[in-house]
């Protein structure tokens, strides 16, 4: 591995924080925004929710993306046989596509703030909770 690999490990550990911090926050945002009932409220929630989700979240994931497959390129070598790895890949797929949902989302609670209960939002706002545990054990235990 190149001497610099550990600083492109550093930089893809800081983005994957920002955009795990973002991925936390904007389902709490819709459960607020979901409990809200004035039009204040509701204009607010929806600048909220669009400058985390534009101008935090989805350039937190492109970097994530960018920074892991940059290491995945650098050591596919060693990489190509782990199975954890391709566990962490399948979970970041699928995270992504959890990005995406709230994306979806966060474009229908514009038009419609009780588009879904603030119930829903609070066990959807569980489901990124998982897939840390999950990708945490899979990176540091290596079990497979």
């Amino acid at each position: 591995m190149p001497e610099y690999f550990v600083w492109i490990k550093a930089w893809h550990i800081i983005a994957m924080v920002c955009w795990f911090a973002a991925i936390f926050y904007l389902p709490r945002l819709f459960v607020y925004h979901a409990m809200s009932d004035d039009g204040v409220s509701h204009d607010r929630f929806v600048v909220m929710e669009r400058k985390l989700y534009r101008g935090i979240m989805t350039p937190a994931m492109i970097a994530t993306w960018a920074l892991g497959l940059w290491m995945v390129v650098l050591g596919w070598e060693v990489y190509k046989t782990q199975g954890w790895l391709h566990a962490k890949l399948a979970l970041v797929v699928l995270l992504s596509g959890y990005h995406g949902m709230c994306g979806y989302y966060r474009k229908k609670l514009i038009d419609n703030p009780h588009y879904k209960t603030h119930k829903f939002w609070r066990w959807f706002n569980e489901v990124p909770v998982f897939a840390l545990i999950f990708i945490v054990i899979l990176v540091v235990v290596k079990p497979f």
